[in-house]
């Protein structure tokens, strides 16, 4: 399918943020056997053995992009877990239709499975583990898979699942749009092709960097991305103190600049041809209320001071204005195939960095309260690494956090094991690129409904 045509910086970061996302495929080591196959669906399946196999199958669910078949997160992280005597597997998902494949994902993990069982062998424990959109099949897994796994690794999961995020990216670009470029105010979804949502991702982006250039037009970003749950630390850079605002609004900038709506924009027409229809809504929505609820609503009040610009009467603006409606059959299928947190079957610990520009910390606090609201509160833990950008894990934070899972298995008990402290000191002891698990508590995710 064509691809989002983006200027070269915002290309390269959409390159690195798939990258991220999918996880490359792992490939053969000297003392392992791999093993592929295919399901009747057409997915496709790897998996890889040690030579000296400790029981331990790691099921791997990989991230939003080309329905490619892998079994970890990264090559790196693959050779630590073989090394250690794991085995490895997971499919691509159905590979006839949507990037946003989770229609087929969780079955298509299972079929994996059951392949596995029948070509490999039959393991003593397997552990599901997903990353981002991974996450999300991942915790379903953990909710649905009694009896074919015993716990669950979730790393920086879009676990609030797909309405939410279709709903607060969709506030977001409407904010952008209403601003900075009103043709497109009613333009927003219901995407062609992808590579009509790559051009409107380009139209945004432009326009948001002329915006940059006026105090006035920092102040609006700075809205847009209260609504966006935009992280206000990027690459490359020391986080802003807490009361540089300008600072703040500067970083997060960056994120929109280098790329952010390259990806979002267009990933929208992939959920929106796996629902059917448009699955996000704004109309009856107040902005003002929705601002409110927001970590950066100090920020943006600050800087619409400073621009000598009425707050008020631009939220006014956006609530007047708001009048998406969604396809209420597309939506009942999002609801159906990519939510998570109804509740939890098996122990599940997520871990997330805490500048995620992709998929926002605060879904982990969404999560947290759906499964709070469930009764499955015991069973969940959460873990976070102070450190810019999706799926930014070192390998020794990726392997510390799947022997706190194990520890939860072989005792029945968390007791300290997802501690930032004790998450630290194993994967300190691992030798390997080091950790910075911090103790955090993510904010509200704003833009639920």
């Amino acid at each position: 399918m064509p691809r989002p045509r983006l200027s070269t910086l915002a290309a390269a970061c959409a390159t690195a943020l798939v990258t991220a996302l999918i996880g490359p495929v792992t490939s053969a080591h000297a003392t392992t056997a791999h093993y592929s196959g295919t399901l009747t669906d057409g997915a496709t399946w790897i998996a890889d053995t040690p030579e000296h196999w400790n029981g331990t199958l790691l099921l791997f669910s990989h991230g939003f992009g080309p329905t490619t078949a892998a079994d970890a997160p990264s090559p790196a992280v693959a050779q630590a877990l073989l090394a250690a005597g794991y085995a490895l597997a997971g499919s691509s998902y159905d590979p006839n239709g949507s990037m946003w494949a989770l229609d087929s994902a969780e079955r298509d993990q299972f079929g994996a499975l059951s392949a596995f069982r029948r070509q490999v062998g039959t393991p003593t424990r397997v552990i599901s583990v997903g990353q981002s959109m991974g996450g999300l099949v991942n915790a379903e897994i953990a909710r649905d898979g009694a009896g074919r796994v015993v716990g669950a690794l979730g790393l920086c999961g879009l676990v609030a699942g797909g309405v939410d995020l279709d709903n607060y990216q969709l506030d977001a670009e409407y904010a952008l749009a209403t601003f900075f470029d009103p043709a497109d105010a009613d333009a927003l979804v219901n995407l062609d092709s992808q590579a009509d949502g790559g051009a409107l991702a380009d139209r945004l982006t432009k326009a948001v960097e002329a915006a940059q250039q006026t105090p006035a037009g920092r102040a609006r970003i700075a809205l847009a991305a209260a609504y966006l749950n935009l992280t206000d630390w990027a690459p490359g850079q020391q986080p802003p103190a807490r009361g540089d605002f300008a600072g703040q609004e500067q970083q997060q900038y960056a994120w929109l600049a280098q790329g952010l709506l390259g990806f979002i924009v267009p990933a929208r027409w992939s959920v929106e041809q796996s629902a059917g229809g448009n699955t996000s809504w704004n109309k009856g929505v107040d902005y003002a209320e929705l601002l409110r609820g927001s970590a950066h609503a100090k920020q943006v009040e600050a800087l619409y001071r400073d621009a000598g610009l009425d707050l008020r009467t631009d939220l006014h603006r956006l609530t007047r204005g708001a009048d998406i409606t969604a396809d209420p059959a597309a939506v009942a299928r999002l609801n159906r195939t990519s939510t998570a947190g109804q509740g939890l079957a098996v122990p599940l610990l997520d871990i997330h960095t805490t500048a995620d520009q992709l998929v926002p910390v605060e879904q982990e606090s969404a999560f947290a309260g759906r499964v709070r609201a469930a009764g499955d509160s015991a069973l969940l833990r959460q873990a976070y690494a102070a450190r810019q950008s999706h799926c930014n894990f070192t390998t020794a934070e990726v392997v510390a956090g799947l022997h706190a899972v194990e520890h939860r298995l072989d005792t029945g008990h968390w007791d300290d094991a997802a501690s930032a402290a004790r998450l630290q000191r194993s994967a300190d002891g691992l030798g390997l690129d080091g950790a910075a698990f911090t103790d955090y508590r993510p904010s509200r995710l704003t833009g639920t409904r």
